[in-house]
This record gives C-alpha cells, sequence and structure tokens, in this order.
C-alpha cells in the first residue's frame, strides 16, 4: 500500500481496541493489582489463567493465546537462523541505533520518559533484549514458552500507559495523537526490523536476501501480537522503507527528553565495558549508526574515536571470512556470540527476569498522578521519494 500524510494522520488516532477494554475495565473495577500479582505466576505459555484472575483479563489471554493463523513456520525457522547468525550484531544494532532512534521522536521520547522505571537505567534495554531472546528461542510459540505471555503483558502495558494519559487529559491527542498509537506501534515495529538490518548493513555484515526478509517478517509476527492494524503494516521491506522513512521525517528532531535518555544510554554502556579506556566507543558507534544530525540532536559527545569507528565493518568483514572459511571458526564464533548476548542481558537485568505489569500510575514529573546461506546478499531498499 501507499502511505501518505493523510493516511498516517488516520493512523495516529488509533489505539488497540482489545488491550485498551481490556484494562479500562480493569481500572473500572479495582481490579489492577490483583491482576498483576497473579499474572507474576503467569510466566510460560500453556500455564492456563491462575485461580482468581478477573474475568475480563482471562478472556484477553484466551483471545492472544496463540499467534494468527497466517504464521510462516518456515519463514520464523530462517529468522531464528538468522538471529544466531548474527545475535551480536542484532543486539549491537538494536542498542546503538533502534533506541536512540526512538530517542530522536520527541513524543516518543517524552513518553519513554514519563513512562520509565528508573530504579536501575537498564530496565528498558533488558526488557527489550528479554523479549528478543524470548522471540528468537526454537519454541518461542509452544506450551512452555516465555514469548507468548511476554507479549501478551507488554500489550496491555501499552494500553494502560494509554488509559493513564487520556484519564486525566495530560496527553494533547490533537497534536500528539493517542499515546502509543497505530502510526507509532508500526514506527517501532520498523525501529526494531527495517532499522537493524539497516545498521547490520552500515556494519558491513553479510546476509542474505531470504535471511534478512525473514528477520523482517518475524518481526511482522511480533506486531501483529502486539495489537498492531495487519491492514496497515509493511508487508514487505520496500513498503517499510517507504513507512519508515515517511515516519521519521514527520517527526524526528531535538528534545530534551532524547538527550536526556541518550545520556542515560551511553552511561548505562560505559558501565558495562570494564574500564575507561573504550567508554568513548559507545558513543561513537552511536553517532555512525544513526548519522551526525541525529547524534547532535541527542547530544552525543564527539571523540577521536568517531574516525576509528568507520574500521568496524573491515574488522567485521575479516570475522566473516574467518567464518565462511573454517567450520570450526563460524562454530567458535557462534558460541561467542552467544556468550556475549547473554553475558550482555545478564548484566543488563543484574540476572533476574523482567516482569511486566500493568503500572497504576506513572511518574509525576509527567503529570499523572494515579545459519543462514551467504548467497543473493541483501541490500537495504533506496530512500523512498517522500525523502
Amino acid at each position: 500500500m501507499t502511505y501518505t500524510e493523510a493516511s498516517m494522520d488516520t493512523l495516529r488516532r488509533v489505539g488497540d481496541e482489545l488491550a485498551d477494554a481490556t484494562v479500562a475495565t480493569l481500572f473500572r473495577r479495582g481490579e489492577v493489582g490483583k491482576f498483576n500479582t497473579l499474572m507474576r505466576y503467569l510466566s510460560t505459555a500453556g500455564q492456563g489463567p491462575p485461580d482468581g484472575l478477573p474475568e475480563v483479563a482471562r478472556e484477553y489471554l484466551h483471545a492472544t493465546s496463540a499467534p494468527p493463523d497466517w504464521v510462516d513456520w518456515g519463514e520464523m525457522e530462517k529468522a531464528r537462523l538468522f538471529f544466531i547468525d548474527n545475535n551480536v550484531h542484532i543486539s549491537t544494532a538494536l542498542s546503538f541505533a533502534s533506541m536512540p532512534a526512538c530517542y530522536v521522536i520527541p513524543h516518543i521520547a517524552k513518553l519513554l520518559s514519563a513512562t520509565h522505571s528508573l530504579k536501575y537505567p537498564s530496565k528498558r534495554m533488558a526488557e527489550t533484549g528479554q523479549f528478543t531472546v524470548y522471540l528468537m528461542q526454537p519454541d518461542a510459540f509452544e506450551a512452555g514458552s516465555r514469548f507468548i505471555p511476554a507479549a501478551q503483558k507488554v500489550r496491555l502495558l501499552h494500553a494502560s500507559i494509554r488509559h493513564h494519559l487520556q484519564r486525566e487529559d495530560r496527553w494533547d491527542t490533537d497534536s500528539l495523537g493517542t499515546p502509543i498509537c497505530q502510526e507509532d506501534m508500526i514506527g517501532g515495529q520498523m525501529l526494531f526490523s527495517l532499522l537493524v538490518l539497516d545498521s547490520l548493513h552500515r556494519l558491513g555484515i553479510h546476509m542474505s536476501i531470504d535471511g534478512a526478509e525473514a528477520y523482517f517478517y518475524a518481526w511482522r509476527v511480533v506486531g501483529a501480537m502486539l495489537g498492531v492494524d495487519q491492514d496497515q503494516v509493511p508487508k514487505d521491506l520496500d513498503a517499510a522503507r517507504q513507512f519508515f522513512d515517511l515516519y521519521m521525517t514527520r517527526y524526528m528532531g531535538p528534545s530534551d527528553e532524547g538527550a536526556h535518555l541518550t545520556r542515560q544510554l551511553i552511561d548505562l554502556y560505559e558501565e558495562v565495558v570494564p574500564g575507561t579506556l573504550f567508554d568513548p566507543v559507545v558513543g561513537a558507534l552511536i553517532r555512525y549508526l544513526i548519522g551526525d544530525t541525529c547524534a547532535d540532536w541527542l547530544d552525543v559527545p564527539r571523540t577521536a574515536w568517531d574516525t576509528a569507528i568507520k574500521a568496524a565493518p573491515a574488522l567485521l568483514g575479516m570475522l566473516e571470512k574467518i567464518e565462511d572459511r573454517s567450520p570450526l571458526g563460524a562454530w567458535a564464533l557462534d558460541r561467542l556470540g552467544h556468550f556475549t548476548t547473554r553475558l550482555e542481558l545478564s548484566s543488563l537485568t543484574r540476572g533476574r527476569v523482567m516482569h511486566y505489569a500493568i503500572p497504576e500510575q506513572l511518574k509525576k514529573d509527567f503529570g499523572v498522578t494515579s545459519a543462514t546461506p551467504r548467497t543473493n546478499r541483501w541490500t537495504p531498499p533506496a530512500p523512498s521519494v517522500t525523502t
């Protein structure tokens, strides 16, 4: 389909009818606290809802307990193998491109600032990383998996944010649209799929066409399970490019909240990296992946590493040659990638499982009181004519 300013404006007014109705009922009946307590015990698919769960929540869980019936499981397996082959690179792209790109959209940065639970600054990155790892497990959609319950809870989390912001008229719907609207949910899907692929390409990672398309497809399935309107979402990478270009040019710009969130992200990873010698690499990598204009909007510091980081594609290319030419080297690099991703996630979560819950109020400072084949190399679709 073709996306226009008018069609995007329509998406800007729409939320998620099923999740919104569920959350509204829980709040009206005063059952949110009880729901959150019971849902902590629902962590794997196939468990069955806990005893005492409110009926409206039970109905919601039943309606969202399975992936859409159009899922191509062959494509999902390709996506899983693509993730295994590129897990470190994908984690890098999510951390240093996707998250900063969220922050360069002022109304998203404002919303994230309002809804952050900052007991420790890694919470949102930990949730994102854990969610992605759950998605790419072999049994992600089978009994015993953690992905489906996580998706169900994230969808209700989004609905609760919409509920809070609109209930006390603290969100300018006329200028900002519905909070976490369909346009923003589709935009988020593009940030975690298309932008990740763009970033891997910029890093010089060799991706097959099949692998890249399967990874994008997996996030379409995720979008469906998070309440994204499947009649409006881009169905392929060319349509994704058109939507994403239009979405970003409509909104991206500087904001105090965006700069603050970026500073937190940089500080977080500077703590994860041992010592201080390589601390400037974090900002340099963000600048390399999102570009100077966006990096300047986010107050990403300039350092001498900004030039050195441009050698990353050459270094990664050397590692890929080792992987291609040596089965033992390929195995070792895959294991190293798996270990590094797990280590990063463990550092972010502090060894804990992240629990998604419906917040009973938002921050007061916002004003709310309550192994793919390396053939047919993929290259990104060209920028759309709108940009």
